[in-house]
């Protein structure tokens, strides 16, 4: 989305994190929300989508979230805190983080000419 003027909006993260092995935390998806609804919808959709997979702890914790626990988000996003949900199955456990930011709008190139040299570049081969 091409924008003119900083905007307000959120900045989503979804998480994953092996709880038995020593792995680092994996970003598996993102998503910029302009709007608290947006934002808690994306989460919304994601719980839904996987609930089935899960467990039936994990799935009535996913649901709860979904009946009761948006409210309470959409609340804190409206008054622009972050929030986060978190889900545990089996050995893993998937957070969804929301972060209330300012967009800022960055340059077109369209219609612009490219620096000279910008063509010489040729990338690397794998040898």
């Amino acid at each position: 989305m091409l924008m003119k003027l900083p905007r307000w909006g959120f900045w989503c993260e979804c998480w994953r994190e092996g709880l038995t092995e020593q792995v680092p935390p994996a970003l598996v998806a993102s998503f910029d929300a302009y709007s608290a609804p947006q934002a808690d919808r994306w989460v919304a959709i994601a719980l839904e989508t996987i609930s089935p997979a899960l467990d039936s702890d994990a799935s009535a914790g996913a649901w709860e979230w979904m009946y009761d626990g948006h409210v309470d988000t959409r609340r804190a996003l409206l008054r622009a805190e972050p929030c986060t949900v978190s889900l545990a199955y089996a050995d893993t456990r998937i957070t969804w983080t929301i972060q209330p930011v300012i967009f800022l709008p960055l340059a077109h190139r369209h219609g612009t000419e490219l620096p000279s040299r910008a063509h010489d570049f040729t990338p690397r081969t794998e040898e």
